[in-house]
């Protein structure tokens, strides 16, 4: 594969108007709406300063939350555009629409060294559709798209790749470094080379899970996607997540990792609750005997501790633990004294094995399936 995408740095952008996706999808608190970790806006600065530094008009451009095509006054950019101002120490100009009036007549008239940000692009059905008319009109605002949005890039949205149809296209500095590091690591991987997969569908990552069975030593899936896994093994996983339809592929891949004497780890146990919840009670279980009426919703106690006394590279393992570390302790500090949920009865343990399926190449396998 070929990591060396054109850049930002590759054009010039000198005198035009430059419509920049960035990944602004920050965490809020849910009370006052206040920005509690501006990390995603921090990465996106290198590209910003870059662009306005050489005279460029910038347009960025992002999307916050979930509001499905609807208006939702909590997930408006405006405390982004606040925070962004802050961080750069000169005014954003704020558009209180995407493609509107508003956006249009403050787009037309930004001038170089400036910089405005378009109200939350996910407002519009259009954005997640990749709908062709919302694509044209965000790239009737500019003359040059540059992408820089990592976390969403791999989604078939308006603004992270409809618009390429209709301007030049260049990546931004920010994924131009993450495809180094990942070029890196695929191409001349150090021993032993890790892979951490998560997120909640195997779908997205079919191709990701066949590359990296190719190459990884051991391939660690957490997430959502590991609820399908564990059915693969005849696992019993209440309401959790599950692509049905993929239980079959999920088999056919730990029957993959065995052959190929790949390590393929998955959760042991995990903290389950009846429904999604701040306010719900949640309880450890073995991730293969979760509740008919509950659901997982993440690691438990004795998967954390395993993962984390994988042999990694020591550098690598630091930064993964002070980063999961920040995560509990912002988010749900209250899981890791959860109660224990009592063990099955052994007509539970009987009904579970009975319908188990098989996973070909198994008994082969260098781990516990």
């Amino acid at each position: 594969m070929n990591y060396n995408k054109k850049t930002v740095s590759d054009i010039d952008v000198a005198g035009k108007k430059v419509l920049l996706r960035c990944d602004f999808n920050v965490p809020q608190d849910k009370e006052t709406g206040a920005i509690t970790d501006d990390k995603r806006i921090r990465a996106a600065l290198p590209t910003i300063r870059y662009l306005l530094e050489h005279n460029a008009a910038v347009i960025a451009c992002s999307h916050l939350g979930k509001p499905k095509g609807e208006w939702k006054e909590k997930l408006t950019l405006a405390p982004v555009a606040e925070r962004l101002s802050a961080l750069l120490e000169r005014e954003v100009i704020f558009a209180k629409d995407i493609i509107g009036p508003d956006a249009q007549s403050k787009a037309a008239a930004l001038q170089p060294g400036q910089i405005m940000l378009l109200e939350n692009l996910r407002f519009d059905i259009g954005e997640e559709k990749n709908s062709p008319e919302f694509a044209k009109a965000l790239a009737d605002l500019a003359e040059v798209y540059v992408s820089d949005a990592f976390g969403t890039v791999h989604r078939a949205h308006a603004s992270t790749a409809g618009v390429a149809a209709y301007l030049p296209a260049v990546s931004g500095m920010l994924i131009q470094k993450e495809l180094e590091i990942m070029g890196g690591a695929l191409e001349h991987p150090k021993r032993p080379f890790v892979a951490v997969l998560g997120g909640a569908k195997v779908s997205d990552k079919i191709n990701v899970i066949n590359n990296l069975l190719e190459k990884a030593d051991t391939i660690i899936i957490g997430g959502g996607m590991a609820y399908t896994f564990i059915k693969a093994q005849g696992g019993s996983i209440g309401t959790s997540l599950l692509e049905a339809d993929k239980v079959e592929y999920a088999r056919e891949m730990l029957s993959k990792a065995a052959a190929r004497g790949v390590q393929l780890l998955l959760p042991t146990d995990t903290i389950a609750a009846k429904e999604f919840s701040r306010d719900a009670e949640p309880v450890c279980v073995s991730t293969m005997a979760i509740p008919d009426d509950m659901m997982g919703m993440d690691i438990g106690p004795d998967t954390q501790k395993a993962f984390a006394e994988f042999p990694f590279d020591a550098d690598g393992l630091a930064r993964a633990e002070a980063w999961v570390a920040a995560q509990y302790e912002a988010d749900v500090p209250r899981w890791s004294a959860c109660p224990a949920m009592p063990p099955p009865t052994p007509e539970e343990t009987a009904a579970a094995d009975t319908e188990a399926a098989p996973v070909p190449g198994a008994e082969d396998a260098p781990f516990d399936l």
